[in-house]
């Protein structure tokens, strides 16, 4: 049963740390995913730098999800999160926020921030879940081609 379930069945994704050598896989899913997305060489900057915290969710070589942060003194950013549109929809931006969010508290961080479109509900689902509340808001943040563009709403978790 368990080689036929390998064959024909859909595994959960790893989780994992990322590492530069998944930088252009990396930049694909943002480009994806936003409207500006970063290029390779960004990503390969992002994940050599040492107060970066990187994860990915992968399904075999395919890079399907991640999450980077910056740390600084004792609190951290969250920069992006991505999950590539056919994977959407099955708990895998919580696991990968989750198993974030704990790294980040083993490095002893005391509060995470981040800021997510306004307008974007999934994600603001996500992060409430997660327990982070809103501190702040940036009007007209996210240009995005609109009439009228989107604040971006500042939120912060707790980790100590």
């Amino acid at each position: 049963m368990n080689l036929f379930a390998r064959l024909f069945g859909r595994s959960e994704p790893a989780l994992a740390v990322a590492h530069p050598r998944d930088a252009a896989a990396l930049a694909t899913l943002h480009a994806a995913s936003f409207n500006r997305g970063w290029s390779e060489q960004e990503f390969e900057h992002l994940l050599t730098d040492r107060s970066v915290v990187a994860d990915r969710a992968g399904r075999g070589r395919r890079v399907v999800g991640f999450i980077l942060s910056r740390r600084a003194a004792d609190e951290a950013e969250i920069l992006s999160v991505a999950v590539a549109r056919a994977a959407r929809g099955r708990g895998l931006a919580r696991a990968l926020l989750d198993l974030h969010l704990r790294r980040l508290a083993g490095f002893g961080l005391r509060a995470v921030f981040l800021e997510v479109d306004a307008d974007n509900t999934p994600a603001r689902r996500l992060y409430a879940r997660a327990g982070l509340q809103e501190v702040g808001r940036r009007p007209g943040y996210y240009p995005q081609g609109r009439a009228n563009p989107a604040a971006a709403l500042v939120l912060r978790r707790d980790l100590a």
